[in-house]
């Protein structure tokens, strides 16, 4: 019986400690929008840019790199995608017989 006890005790204490995660998450997001004018937009570009996922461009060469760099990535995916869709596509169907 103390077992069963120990276990409801520890998901009580897990489900407060999550609850109070949670809270907190809610609120620094909700005070980080309230920061940037409730734009949700600069508010992922300000975190793109502070964790180095997003770069200035500052010359026209910086951006002209950035956007040959996506179009090989482009490229890359499409060249691994369509003959994987080819077979799809093209796969033999195979007649299937009803019998009443």
């Amino acid at each position: 019986m103390s077992g069963k006890m120990n276990s409801k005790k520890a998901s009580t204490i897990m489900m407060a400690f999550g609850t109070l995660v949670v809270l907190w998450v809610a609120a620094a997001f909700v005070g980080a929008l309230h920061q940037v004018n409730w734009q949700v937009g600069e508010l992922a570009r300000q975190y793109m840019l502070a964790t180095g996922m997003m770069k200035p461009l500052h010359t026209m060469v910086d951006f002209y790199s950035h956007i040959k760099g996506i179009e090989y990535l482009i490229c890359v995916a499409f060249f691994v995608a369509f003959p994987i869709f080819f077979k799809y596509v093209n796969k033999e169907k195979r007649p299937v017989t009803v019998q009443k």
